[in-house]
């Protein structure tokens, strides 16, 4: 995939997911796309922006310490919660490991809005919060998307990243109109736009990104470029790329969508200071970035030194939504009873969501248990994982996961056992052992057993997906 996009052309900028990069050793198809002026956006999923407690400075220095290694313009996040419990509310901290709705109430706008100016303020470049996809509603709540997302730029002069394939989803899912989200948000703020393909069953839409992007979303995208020019638009695509034929007719499906609705309509021109990036537009150069950079720099530092003055967020709201963020994920990853005014059905379907996801993941972080367990490995992490909440990150799961088969003696195989053991002993410790007895181990069952393996995992450089979608 690294190599398509690669050779494609018209492509001025890319996204990679922050927690997968270390900046010390960036990937070489990232390097190679920085080294012919290819701009690369940092698009983080772990903050939490709209979770109850502040910022983790840890987080927030990792952000920033990739946006400086890739020398990039500005740095996306969500608009979603990622965990919840801990200190403030006195409970187990619990991680959703997917990207959940913030409720639009007045108390979770103050949250949301002082933890946008911490990370404003930590942050070297400025920030832009995309709106996410949700299987589920808040109930009794107080705003539109559209009119919370006006605020949330009111007071913190915050970009905003808008998923056009994200307001589809939640059209829907929720029964909420994309044209009055875009009738009510401020389309001026915009950094760029996100496009992506789905699915849908049972009435539900999945956010895949892994499926071509339906006419539905183009619609959408037409709809928003009929209002404001986008400074750019990006095709998320996670898993299951197609050929790179295929994927350069999105991308024209995409620009031919941005076209015709600029040639038949009256359209606002991009913001004053864009942060001007594009790929599927494919309209900027690399000059193009660094010049809206300084710009957007200069008024997003002035918006928020004058927001960064009003009074703080009181510690009676945010243990208010952190109560209602935990009971919410706890009745979705612990089997605690559901919240009142929620619906139970569709609960249900997200919970479900949520285990296959974690299932989905931990298999791509440790490869190595699917192909070491084969065709046991997911009903196994499933029943292992439906009873044990998530408390950490996935490494961590997955090396908690290898213990417990270990601790109930499975798998019963003595050769499976054997790597399973190798495995876990090579990663649990403060030093783990070379592990190139294991490696040798698992290539020597390769050769025994060939069907029971799945295949590497493909990278992903134009992408977003640990630990969610949005």
């Amino acid at each position: 995939m690294a190599d398509a996009v690669e050779r494609m052309p018209g492509i001025d900028w890319v996204e990679a997911v922050s927690e997968n990069l270390c900046p010390g050793h960036l990937p070489e198809s990232l390097l190679r796309l920085r080294a012919r002026g290819v701009t690369v956006v940092p698009h983080g999923v772990s903050l939490g922006l709209g979770g109850a407690d502040r910022p983790d400075e840890n987080r927030l220095a990792e952000l920033a310490a990739r946006a400086e290694a890739l020398g990039s313009p500005l740095v996306t996040e969500h608009i979603a919660f990622v965990r919840a419990g801990g200190g403030l509310t006195a409970s187990p901290l619990l991680e959703a490991g997917h990207l959940l709705p913030v409720p639009r109430s007045r108390d979770a706008l103050d949250v949301l809005c002082e933890n946008v100016r911490i990370a404003q303020d930590a942050l070297p470049v400025p920030l832009a919060v995309e709106n996410i996809a949700a299987l589920i509603s808040w109930p009794h709540e107080e705003m539109t998307e559209g009119q919370f997302l006006y605020e949330l730029v009111e007071r913190t002069g915050v970009r905003l990243l808008i998923d056009v394939a994200n307001l589809h989803t939640n059209h829907v899912n929720r029964g909420e109109d994309p044209a009055r989200a875009l009738d009510e948000l401020p389309v001026e703020a915009i950094a760029y736009v996100h496009v992506a393909g789905g699915f849908e069953r049972d009435g539900v839409w999945h956010d895949s990104h892994a499926h071509p992007v339906p006419d539905a979303v183009l619609d959408i995208l037409g709809d928003l470029a009929s209002r404001v020019d986008p400074p750019g638009v990006l095709l998320e695509r996670d898993e299951d790329f197609p050929a790179a034929h295929e994927l350069e007719r999105e991308l024209t499906s995409i620009r031919t969508a941005v076209a015709k609705a600029r040639a038949t309509a009256t359209v606002l021109p991009p913001p004053p200071n864009p942060v001007t990036v594009t790929a599927a537009t494919a309209t900027a150069t690399a000059t193009d970035v660094s010049e809206a950079d300084a710009a957007a720099s200069e008024t997003t530092g002035t918006r928020t030194s004058s927001a960064a003055g009003t009074s703080g967020v009181s510690d009676a709201a945010r243990q208010r939504v952190g109560l209602a963020q935990a009971a919410l994920l706890s009745a979705l990853v612990a089997g605690t009873p559901v919240p009142e005014g929620f619906d139970r059905a569709r609960l249900a379907v997200q919970s479900r969501a949520l285990l296959a996801k974690r299932a989905d993941i931990v298999a791509k972080v440790a490869p190595e248990l699917p192909e070491i367990l084969g065709a046991a490995y997911r009903p196994a992490f499933v029943a292992y994982a439906h009873a044990r909440p998530m408390t950490g990150g996935y490494r961590r799961d997955a090396l908690g996961f290898a213990e417990h088969m270990l601790l109930d003696h499975a798998p019963g195989d003595p050769r499976t056992r054997r790597l399973l053991t190798q495995w876990w002993l090579d990663r649990s410790g403060a030093k783990p052992p070379s592990g190139r007895r294991l490696a040798r181990l698992v290539r020597a069952a390769r050769l025994r057993a060939p069907a029971r393996f799945a295949g590497p995992s493909l990278p992903r450089p134009v992408t977003r997906s640990v630990p969610g979608r949005g």
